[in-house]
């Protein structure tokens, strides 16, 4: 592999693989509001938020951690305000105390807070403007959870950057391909990888036993495991579903994300995990199969984008099941025949939002992995004509890219319309 191919492969790792706590777009909304209180300089009179529509969607049922279990745009805004602390990023609400709980208790009933859908036509947009004392500070996130593309006080212009330059950021992507993301697993200098590999199998299993041991969400993970037993299958599965039970239901535990999603994160690699302590592998093999089960995540997600009507899990559920392939030997060919089968399988599974049903989700996408997997084992495929699958694993990843991104807009629209209709955004 060529070093600059090696070096975009270490790069996209790293700007992939980082902590969150909480649902990352409600997080997103708390963070802007943090760095619009940070700019004003003093606790804001007013807030109005302005968002897209699948932020919207996104922040609705959602728990925000760290708020004594509120929910919403609101919420999450009021946290970011009272006890954000902006320099922490994704991780904004990890140091609120019991007391700023309660300030933002009181923001929330004494000031006015407003939502609005944002006019930009971008699918991932959040604005903020806090005043004060006839004072203002404006702060605006797009295309991704921490792209900042503006920041004002008052009217001085303290950040602006063309949504156009930033939308994407980061290392480009286009240098993935299944092929190549086995080679580098091969290759890789583990010493390049194992810092943020680490993180993740530390913080994604800890809130994995938290979602087994505690009481959130649906409790998937534990319906799973007393329904179906302790099968090392089952047990990735559930141990998935558990992590996305604690994180859906507020848990304040940090989760190592993928994609911008802590759920996707989880699907990535907990499963690997699970299967990695089953077979008895070593260390360095579980670490080069999380390096294949979260590449090959990142190249489903990139055609598809941050937010979409296409459940994420479906994607990070594939590279699963890709990591584990890698883990019982598999390769290139093996692992092409995985990921086409586990997307052919679950590629209608549609996102309406963060909330505690994500968990099932993720138990049904780290399923059609393991059957996508299986399938393979024992010969069996789908070919191309067989609905979106076609002849060639990048032809039909690039297919589900176009589906997720340009064919459910519509579907999209209907789900937020629904959502909204019936409780309202």
């Amino acid at each position: 592999m060529g070093q600059e191919t090696y070096d975009s492969y270490v790069a996209i790792l790293e700007e992939e693989l980082v902590c969150a706590m909480g649902c990352t777009e409600p997080i997103a909304v708390a963070y802007c509001a943090a760095l619009a209180r940070q700019a004003l300089g003093t606790l804001p009179e007013r807030v109005d938020v302005a968002a897209s529509a699948n932020i919207i969607k996104n922040v609705k049922s959602v728990v925000v951690p760290n708020t004594g279990g509120a929910r919403g745009i609101e919420a999450a805004a009021a946290a970011g305000i009272v006890a954000g602390d902006a320099d922490a990023k994704l991780e904004v609400l990890a140091g609120v105390t019991p007391e700023q709980i309660e300030e933002m208790d009181g923001f929330l009933a004494t000031r006015e807070v407003t939502v609005t859908p944002s006019e930009r036509p971008w699918i991932f947009d959040i604005q903020v403007r806090a005043e004060a004392a006839g004072r203002t500070a404006f702060c605006e996130i797009a295309g991704s959870h921490t792209n900042v593309i503006r920041l004002e006080r008052g009217d001085e212009v303290l950040l602006d950057i063309p949504y156009e330059n930033a939308a994407e950021g980061g290392t480009d992507r286009s240098c993935l391909s299944v092929e190549k993301i086995v080679q580098f697993a091969d290759e890789v200098n583990l010493d390049d990888v194992k810092q943020v590999l680490g993180r993740q199998i530390a913080c994604n299993t800890a809130i994995a036993q938290e979602g087994l041991h505690g009481n959130w969400g649906a409790g998937i993970g534990k319906v799973l495991l007393e329904a179906y037993g302790e099968g090392v299958a089952n047990r990735a599965k559930a141990w998935a579903a558990a992590g996305s039970d604690a994180r859906m239901g507020g848990c304040e535990l940090p989760v190592v994300i993928n994609s911008g999603s802590g759920n996707q994160g989880l699907t990535a690699s907990v499963p690997v995990i699970v299967y990695a302590q089953e077979l008895g592998v070593s260390h360095e093999e579980l670490l080069r199969a999380l390096v294949v089960s979260n590449l090959i995540t990142i190249h489903l997600k990139t055609g598809i984008g941050r937010l979409s009507a296409y459940c994420g899990a479906t994607s990070a559920g594939a590279g699963a099941a890709a990591g584990i392939t890698y883990l019982y030997g598999g390769r290139a060919h093996e692992i092409s025949h995985t990921v086409v089968n586990a997307i052919a399988i679950d590629s209608g599974m549609v996102c309406d939002g963060a909330k505690a049903s994500c968990a099932a989700k993720i138990a049904n996408a780290v399923e059609a992995g393991l059957l996508g997997m299986q399938m393979q084992s024992q010969g069996k495929q789908f070919y191309g004509g067989d609905g979106i699958v076609v002849k060639g694993v990048e032809n039909t990843i690039r297919n589900v890219g176009v589906l997720a991104a340009q064919g459910m807009r519509e579907t999209d629209r209907t789900i937020i319309e629904l959502m909204c209709g019936t409780g309202g955004c």
